[in-house]
């Protein structure tokens, strides 16, 4: 407790606010402390415990700085402590010689513990984590302004004031926060709903409309050309499934999934060519349902359907990746042409991650990593895995140069 001081509750150029947790109390080592019930607020450069108020007040509260901080840990309750909750230990450097006033100016112990009423929210442990990695006092520093024993409760600093913190009080603050927690939640289902009943509507008239268009071609199968009978069938692929297989229709499930495989590879391979050959499987789901309006389709009978399309050998297969990322790809994907593709578009730039060759290829973040994955793992790529990003590299050891 001897590396606390006491300081305004205000924030400092440069500062910025990350989260506040309330009902807080404040350990010098394993030993108990008057601090009880107050609130801690963590900044990129700080945390802050006072009273309940008082931080959003801009009142004298405890100030511990970051850069005291060793490394923390959880404290989880032993097998015969029923009832205790779980505290946060935090480690700290030697308080400095110049330090401000604080609760106490000596301490046997090296590290203190944070105890929350209310439970520990993981999000805290990230949080602080994040804030002592980033190491945001030796980017921006702060300039501390000194308070002496007599003006600090008059003199201000030209800091902005810490945002004001919303406290629960008693039961009922917490019915109420639940109350308005449900009806948001009950707006937001509402509006889903909404807009899916219109989406099935829209989707139920145009499956009709292709059915009409394609009863037509049939009826004038003799009176319309080859060439107009192939653009009205794009127009009613764009349009919906005409007669889509449903399980109704078959007396096997097996019959089913083969017919359904066979209409999959029918309404899939040009889109799956359009996109680089490869579409991952929730890509297909919602395109198939799409055209499919009022016959929806779950994902058990198109991930059943779809492994029956390399068994009946139709155009497009089903490929599981080392990652378990399921795609639809064309029968005659080659996996070496698209690794060249994708080493050279490393080597041109330099370097990529996923979501820069997803927005260069116009496909998914999630097929642009499996890519790069692969390419990795033909020795075409090295990765740079940081907080950042997971980024990927031309392998220089292909290069023969020293």
């Amino acid at each position: 407790m001897n590396r606390f001081e006491y300081i305004e509750a205000r924030f400092f150029p440069n500062e910025k606010y990350v989260r506040c947790d309330v009902s807080v109390r404040l350990y010098d080592g394993d030993n108990k402390t008057s601090f009880e019930g107050g609130e801690l607020v963590l900044t990129t450069h700080r945390i802050l415990w006072g009273k309940p108020g008082d931080i959003s007040d801009g009142q004298t509260c405890l100030s511990l700085s970051l850069c005291h901080i060793i490394f923390f840990e959880e404290e989880a309750p032993g097998p015969f402590s029923f009832g205790r909750r779980k505290k946060v230990i935090i480690h700290l450097s030697e308080a400095p010689g110049d330090k401000m006033p604080g609760p106490l100016d000596n301490s046997i112990y090296s590290y203190i513990k944070l105890s929350f009423k209310e439970g520990l929210d993981p999000n805290f442990v990230l949080h602080l984590s994040d804030a002592i990695m980033r190491r945001m006092w030796e980017l921006m520093p702060i300039t501390p302004i000194i308070y002496s024993t007599t003006d600090m409760q008059n003199s201000r600093s030209n800091a902005k004031p810490l945002p004001q913190i919303k406290t629960r009080t008693g039961i009922i603050g917490i019915e109420r926060s639940l109350r308005e927690k449900q009806k948001a939640t009950d707006d937001s289902i509402s509006m889903a709903f909404q807009d899916l009943k219109k989406l099935m509507e829209m989707a139920k008239d145009m499956v009709s409309i292709s059915k009409t268009i394609s009863t037509k071609i049939r009826e004038r199968q003799g009176d319309i050309t080859e060439d107009e009978t192939v653009r009205f069938k794009s127009y009613l692929m764009s349009l919906g499934i005409d007669d889509p297989v449903t399980r109704d229709a078959y007396k096997s499930s097996n019959e089913y999934f083969k017919q359904l495989a066979k209409q999959l590879a029918n309404i899939l391979e040009e889109p799956v060519k359009e996109v680089g050959g490869m579409m991952t499987l929730t890509d297909v789901y919602c395109r198939v349902n799409r055209a499919r309006g009022m016959e929806l389709l779950s994902p058990e009978d198109l991930l059943n359907a779809s492994r029956q399309l390399a068994p009946l050998g139709l155009p497009i297969v089903l490929r599981i990746f080392d990652s378990g990322v399921m795609v639809l790809q064309i029968q005659s994907h080659n996996d070496i042409a698209i690794v060249d593709v994708i080493a050279n578009l490393i080597k041109d730039r330099g370097s990529l991650t996923a979501e820069e060759l997803a927005q260069s290829e116009g496909i998914s973040v999630l097929l642009a990593r499996e890519r790069l994955l692969v390419t990795e793992k033909y020795g075409k790529a090295c990765r740079d895995d940081t907080i950042e990003a997971l980024r990927f590299y031309p392998n220089l050891f292909l290069e023969g140069n020293d």
